[in-house]
């Protein structure tokens, strides 16, 4: 496990935040040999300084640590960085799930998951955080403009007028989505496919928990909606002021 900050560049760079070193080191062992580079460190302050240096594919965040713990962390790096963030817990509460979604998680996982279960999620985020190169460029080199939204997909940004809004990159990805189809009804099925590089649990709920953030950071209100409009039992639409919607 590399304990320094100088990286290779050839390797996938991972920041592990959590106080348990037995479990860094596993963590490590097992994600090395596959083509990644982890740097683990052991508290809040420490991990958040961190994350906010040098370039990560992805952050592996626990959510009880000393000094600041996982929630407060991954709120103040949502200020400033798109990091794709993976929460780590202890727990199976969806409780805790749902509020570290809503502070900009990109997943979760549970450390009593299998080796392959993680590498799958971590997979998943990683090639989400890559997608600045040949593939965006290629397949998505054209800007958006829905009424008010300006999507830049070369530099996967986003901006209300000449307002830029972060997002993190499944809430960019889920936007971008709805924005392809604008005016038209996209169901959570469809919006997983699309956003996701993994199955899904048809009853998963993550998705309205990220179209929740989302409609946060657009000042969007789901009852009297500018933007994203919610379809019962159907899905959801990104509102196109050029075409009518009952």
């Amino acid at each position: 496990m590399q304990s320094s900050h100088q990286t290779n560049p050839d390797r996938l760079q991972v920041l592990l935040i959590d106080d348990d070193s037995k479990l860094c080191r596993l963590i490590a062992g097992y994600l090395n040999p596959l083509g990644y580079e982890v740097h683990a460190v052991h508290n809040g302050l420490e991990g958040l300084d961190r994350a906010n240096q040098g370039e990560w594919h992805a952050v592996l965040l626990d959510m009880m640590l000393p000094g600041l713990n996982g929630f407060e962390v991954l709120k103040r790096l949502r200020q400033t960085s798109s990091v794709p963030v993976l929460m780590l817990t202890n727990r199976g509460e969806e409780a805790d799930r749902i509020v570290g979604l809503e502070l900009g998680a990109d997943d979760y996982i549970a450390k009593t998951c299998s080796s392959r279960e993680m590498l799958a999620r971590l997979r998943a985020v990683a090639r989400r955080s890559q997608r600045l190169t040949a593939d965006s460029v290629r397949e998505e080199d054209v800007d958006l403009r829905v009424g008010l939204l300006h999507i830049q997909p070369s530099s996967r940004t986003v901006a209300i007028g000449d307002q830029p809004v972060l997002l993190t990159p499944v809430e960019y990805d889920l936007l971008f989505s709805l924005a392809k189809s604008a005016g038209r009804i996209k169901s959570r099925e469809q919006l997983l496919e699309e956003i996701r590089e993994r199955n899904y649990d048809v009853f998963d709920r993550s998705i309205d928990v990220h179209i929740s953030a989302l409609r946060k950071k657009l000042g969007d209100d789901p009852k009297q909606p500018r933007f994203i409009r919610t379809v019962r039992t159907a899905g959801y639409s990104l509102m196109n002021p050029d075409v009518p919607h009952a």
